[in-house]
């Protein structure tokens, strides 16, 4: 039986989940593991606090243990990575996080990465993450465009926010490689990149070309 690397959006927002799976389809392949995306319904409507990340870890454990046995993996989509490193205590798990890995994908592509948060509140909390990681030294700079992920949904309001931040983190941080710190942003990647001109890391992608490479490896 083919198994199923699962896509976990912890928040109960489909419309996200409807992006993140869109953005997934490069990486689907008949030869590969299926790629699932699924909406946690009892998650809150947008992980934005660190109440919000508690609440969702738990969550996303209880569904990791429920398929584990069908699981080729597990992908936690939320910049927060809630869950995370309670799924890595399940022996013989797959799982990875897109904060750690499109922040590790960044690093590969430049040499000063910027950021892109939706709220203020989100900021402290990534912060700790790079400081865990070691990697804060390379983070010049994290800017959040003012928009719970409920008004992502808003594509005019939601770009022009993303491209101002963008500009700011290429042009006063001087960025050479943008991070988008949502998961929700996913649909706006290219647009994105086409305007600030910059490399930009959609970072479930980044998670599941990680996971698809480690799992052809054997790694």
């Amino acid at each position: 039986m083919t198994k199923t690397l699962y896509v976990i959006n912890p928040n109960s927002n489909t419309d996200v989940t409807a992006g993140i799976a869109a953005a997934l389809d490069p990486l689907r392949s008949a030869d590969g593991p299926r790629i699932e995306c699924v909406t946690l319904a009892e998650g809150p409507l947008g992980i934005q606090t660190q109440e919000d990340v508690d609440r969702a870890s738990v969550l996303v454990r209880q569904f990791a243990e429920l398929h584990r046995d069908d699981a080729a993996g597990f992908v936690t989509a939320c910049f927060s990575d809630p869950g995370l490193h309670s799924i890595r205590e399940i022996p013989g798990v797959l799982a990875l996080g897109i904060s750690e890995c499109g922040v590790l994908t960044a690093l590969s592509m430049g040499l000063r990465v910027g950021v892109i948060a939706i709220l203020d509140i989100s900021i402290p909390r990534h912060l700790r993450t790079w400081a865990a990681m070691g990697v804060k030294d390379r983070i010049v700079g994290e800017l959040a465009i003012g928009r719970t992920v409920a008004e992502l949904s808003d594509r005019k309001a939601t770009l022009d926010a993303m491209i101002r931040t963008g500009t700011t983190l290429r042009d006063t941080c001087h960025a050479d490689v943008l991070v988008m710190g949502c998961a929700g942003m996913a649909p706006y990647r290219q647009l994105l990149q086409d305007a600030v001109g910059l490399p930009v890391v959609e970072p479930t992608q980044a998670a599941v070309a990680m996971a698809l490479g480690r799992l052809r490896l054997g790694w």
